[in-house]
């Protein structure tokens, strides 16, 4: 079989928002974690063998007021937990936010359980929320007489807006220097100078500029109170981004993600269906008229191989002109070859030099 695709249409120039390109620099996510207890739970906790949890425990009861020696707690429906969350750049004092909640003792499920008052700390050691309430595990775990029951990772759970927020955080868009910062999500030299070109243009020119491929410094002369009105009015100039030529192949999933403008010089491709097979049969020789002659005659293992090839009906050759990978996959698809082969075809191409594209492999 012999198919041929004719030359890609030029695609479409497409111009997207600046602010889908990346983000100002100084707005940003910051981490919090926390290490906290779980209480409530049905005799899945952490055992007596965990002694940060009997620490934990008592340093809790210590708290409010009650003492209690390390021999004394036994309960097995406490559980040690490291709680992690995601403080945004505009969060303000008593905003929630969602909290992820994993085992770090040998506790077998989370489920039911309940978080008790955790502070969420930040990279510089302050508390920045508070975490506490009912957990949602998403799965179960039940033991009983050897026999066993789970569903999911019961041992890590979600708290949705279970943080409240204690601290906000600053957000200092403009630098001293006077410039504001814009980073690009996927560092590209043509069109971070394509950003700086358009704001430019916008607000004057040389008021923009690109000193990387991922970073645009724009002039601001403004006060702290004039710099939402600043960045608002640069974020939704659109810009048409330059296409990176990449494609993405899952193996484990065999899927495919390739941009319409990849292209591929002429190449011809040979998909064979061969199959080989080697196959063993092990025969026991038994040498049953000798026991009367010979009493230590004993038994031989014997092993016949044979060996065979088949070549499918299924076998191709197509032939290809310059064309995108958008053409090359749809042609394969009509001629009935699946995904994992379309997957191999691409690799073998890009290893011809053929292939003018990146191949992310995940």
């Amino acid at each position: 079989m012999a198919l041929s695709c004719a030359s890609p249409m030029a695609a479409e120039a497409q111009q997207v928002p600046i602010k889908g390109l990346g983000r100002f620099g100084g707005w940003r996510d910051n981490a919090l974690v926390g290490y906290g207890l779980v209480t409530g739970l049905a005799g899945s906790g952490d055992t007596r063998r965990s002694g940060v949890t009997r620490q934990a425990l008592r340093n809790v009861l210590t708290r409010l007021g009650t003492n209690v020696a390390d021999d004394q707690i036994s309960s097995r429906n406490v559980a040690v937990v490291m709680v992690t969350a995601v403080l945004p750049p505009s969060a303000n004092v008593g905003d929630h936010i969602d909290v992820t909640v994993s085992s770090i003792g040998d506790a077998r499920s989370l489920a039911g359980g309940t978080l008790i008052m955790t502070p969420l700390l930040g990279p510089d050691q302050q508390p920045y929320a508070l975490a506490q309430g009912a957990l949602l595990a998403g799965g179960h775990r039940f033991d009983s007489d050897l026999n066993r029951e789970q569903r999911n990772y019961p041992t890590s759970a979600v708290l949705p807006g279970g943080a409240t927020i204690e601290r906000a955080v600053e957000s200092n868009v403009a630098s001293t220097q006077g410039e504001v910062s814009f980073l690009l999500a996927s560092p590209s030299f043509s069109t971070a100078e394509r950003v700086a070109a358009r704001i430019s243009a916008q607000i004057g020119q040389g008021a923009a500029r690109a000193v990387n491929a991922d970073e645009v410094r724009i002039r601001y002369g403004g006060g702290p109170a004039e710099v939402v009105g600043f960045i608002a009015g640069i974020e939704n100039l659109r810009v048409e981004p330059d296409g990176n030529a990449r494609i993405v192949i899952n193996e484990r999933t065999g899927t495919v993600v390739a941009g319409s403008d990849v292209m591929i010089s002429s190449v011809a491709i040979a998909q064979g269906d061969i199959k080989v097979s080697v196959v063993a049969e092990n025969i026991a020789s038994q040498p049953g008229f000798l026991n009367g002659f010979a009493g230590d005659a004993r038994s031989l293992i014997v092993t016949n191989t044979a060996l065979s090839v088949r070549e499918g009906a299924s076998d191709a050759a197509f032939r290809f002109p310059n064309t995108s990978v958008a053409d090359l996959v749809q042609a394969l698809h009509q001629a009935r070859v699946d995904t994992r082969r379309i997957i191999s075809i691409l690799q073998a191409i890009r290893a011809a030099g053929a292939l003018h594209a990146d191949i992310l492999v995940q």
